[in-house]
């Protein structure tokens, strides 16, 4: 998958963390426990559907993190060359990758990083089967299976849509070398529950079964949100079970990015100023379109943790972010006390897709990349400053 996964609008009203009061904000925080409650979900789906499970690095990439994961995953999948090498040098296990297309120059490294290259139409696997067979590597096809599960966003975020450019579609799949394909990659799910996960695995089971005698393994992509509450995670693994007894040959893999870190982890704000127009309006030291561009890309409206809807509580306010962009408005909320200069807001669920796509738009600093570790400590692996927007810009 190349599109983005929405976040979930879910209000769970989580406690707060137990962060130090004196933290330098904004900055986005791994929740380790958390994850490792994810993780052991991860466990379970692996062990009882005996299937292979990789992170997608698009979704979250956080190298001081991949020890956590190692153990669990199996390695991960990236969208390009970049990704692809992050995964070879920092994760350690198994590299696939996935892109809409690839030039010559990057099939040529690649091949000496990623051990599943998978294509998007018989014409890249004309162009470049050959390479890949040289070095050794396993060429994959990705499918358009005509089947999506998109919970929010509608065809901005499904794979499916009408003049999708994700996968061979099934009428051309006979023009296919599927003597020389080892995966069928079918990823079709955003923000799945279980009825689309299982819906994905049964619908590529009966309508590419042809296919799938021919080759070695089935990628199932990602999309499958097995950590959010109200998945039924028994139910994707007797979907699981039921597609290997059809299918004893195959290896199957799930590749999800976002379902494994989804609820993991908070992006931790200040309050710069307070005024009114209209309505009270806070500016913090965050931003919507620089570090959460999923809030205006979706659109949604994050959790803050003791915060509540518009009305919800005797104060309302609009938040907005510190930069020139009129639409930088990351939602209203309502508090309890008046808002100050000062105040710390918490954003949930802030670990997918945001230091992953965030920005140095306005040349607004980049937030601190921190952990919360299982025992308290509070440490930040990384911090940002001048040079790195200085770099980006030649």
């Amino acid at each position: 998958m190349t599109a983005p996964t929405p976040h979930s609008t879910t209000h769970r009203n989580p406690a707060p963390p137990p962060l130090p009061d004196d933290i330098a904000t904004p900055a986005y925080v791994l929740d380790v426990a958390a994850l490792e409650r994810n993780l052991a979900t991860a466990r379970r789906i692996k062990q009882q559907a005996g299937v292979k499970m990789l992170l997608a690095t698009k979704a979250w990439a956080m190298p001081v993190a991949f020890p956590v994961m190692r153990d669990t995953l199996d390695g991960t999948t990236a969208s390009g060359l970049y990704e692809a090498r992050l995964g070879r040098e920092e994760f350690g296990k198994e590299v696939h990758v996935y892109a809409p297309a690839y030039a010559a120059r990057e099939i040529d490294e690649l091949v000496t990083i990623a051990d599943h290259i998978y294509f998007n139409s018989p014409s890249q696997i004309a162009r470049f089967l050959p390479a890949v067979k040289k070095a050794g590597k396993h060429a994959g096809l990705r499918i358009n299976p005509g089947f999506s599960f998109v919970s929010l966003g509608g065809d901005l975020y499904n794979p499916c849509a009408p003049g999708s450019r994700f996968g061979t579609p099934a009428d051309q799949l006979d023009a296919v070398p599927w003597d020389d394909v080892h995966t069928l990659h079918a990823h079709a799910l955003c923000e799945a529950t279980h009825d689309g996960s299982a819906g994905l695995i049964a619908h590529v089971a009966k309508n590419f079964a042809t296919y799938l005698m021919r080759v070695k393994a089935v990628n199932f992509g990602g999309g499958h949100f097995v950590n959010k509450p109200g998945y039924d995670v028994d139910k994707l693994i007797a979907a699981l079970k039921s597609f290997r007894e059809a299918f004893p040959h195959l290896e199957v893999v799930l590749e999800p990015g976002a379902g494994l870190v989804v609820d993991t982890g908070y992006l931790v704000a200040t309050v710069l100023d307070t005024m009114r127009n209209g309505s009270d309006i806070a500016i913090l030291d965050t931003s919507a379109s620089t570090h959460m561009p999923d809030v205006l890309e979706v659109p949604y409206t994050p959790e803050i943790i003791g915060a509540g809807r518009p009305g919800e509580k005797r104060h309302d306010y609009v938040l907005g972010g510190k930069t020139c962009m009129t639409g930088d408005v990351i939602g209203t909320y309502s508090f309890d006390a008046p808002l100050q200069p000062g105040d710390r807001l918490v954003f949930t669920d802030m670990m997918q897709y945001s230091f992953v796509k965030n920005t140095t738009f306005n040349g607004t600093p980049l937030p601190d990349i921190a952990m919360l570790d299982v025992d308290g400590t509070y440490r930040v692996v990384r911090r940002y400053g001048y040079q790195q927007f200085r770099e980006r810009l030649g």
